[in-house]
């Protein structure tokens, strides 16, 4: 992964900060099959998500207990566990981005972005619904996915740790949106 130093202004714009942005390729492969009827994207997968190798990977993100919760099922602990969750659940998962320049895990960072082709899902399964986790994720859905999907998506809040001032009920309210699609 390559990597490139930035200069951004914070705050006033007195003093500047530098960043370094790294270009992080998708690293794993969409969760879906023929019997899917939700999509959830996210931005891209952060850093521990790459590091655990599966989406929402960080162990503080609310995603998996959010998402069982609204199932109704126990909350999944494995890859293998969170994978048939989501299948037996007709879910799919994946993210807008196929690629970008980023900083951590920070999607405010997001630099020359490069989106999933989301046809690989779309014209495979029944799909009803596309749902984005977060501002930026559904931001970058709607300029790069839209136009070529026609196909809206309703931005949930972010499951993120980042994202203390949700709270798991209200993350799990929000969330229930799904249901009417499975």
């Amino acid at each position: 992964m390559e990597e490139r130093e930035t200069r951004k202004k914070q705050g006033t714009g007195e003093g500047e900060v530098s960043k370094k942005l790294e270009y992080v390729s998708h690293p794993f492969e969409p969760v879906f099959d023929k019997e899917s009827r939700v999509l959830i994207l996210g931005s891209i997968p952060s850093p521990k998500s790459r590091e655990n190798g599966f989406y929402y990977g960080h162990p503080r993100n609310r995603f998996w207990p959010v998402l069982a919760r609204v199932l109704g099922e126990p909350e999944p602990r494995t890859v293998e566990e969170k994978r048939a969750m989501a299948l037996r659940r007709h879910v799919a998962l994946w993210d807008v981005l196929a690629g970008c320049e980023i900083h951590g895990a920070d999607d405010a960072s997001i630099r020359c972005p490069t989106a999933n082709d989301m046809s690989r899902i779309l014209e495979s399964a029944p799909v009803q619904a596309v749902f984005t986790t977060g501002a930026r994720a559904g931001d970058l859905y709607r300029r790069y996915c839209l136009p070529v999907t026609d196909r809206a998506a309703v931005a949930l809040p972010s499951t993120s740790p980042a994202n203390c001032r949700v709270g798991l009920e209200e993350l799990v309210k929000a969330y229930s949106g799904i249901l009417k699609f499975l």
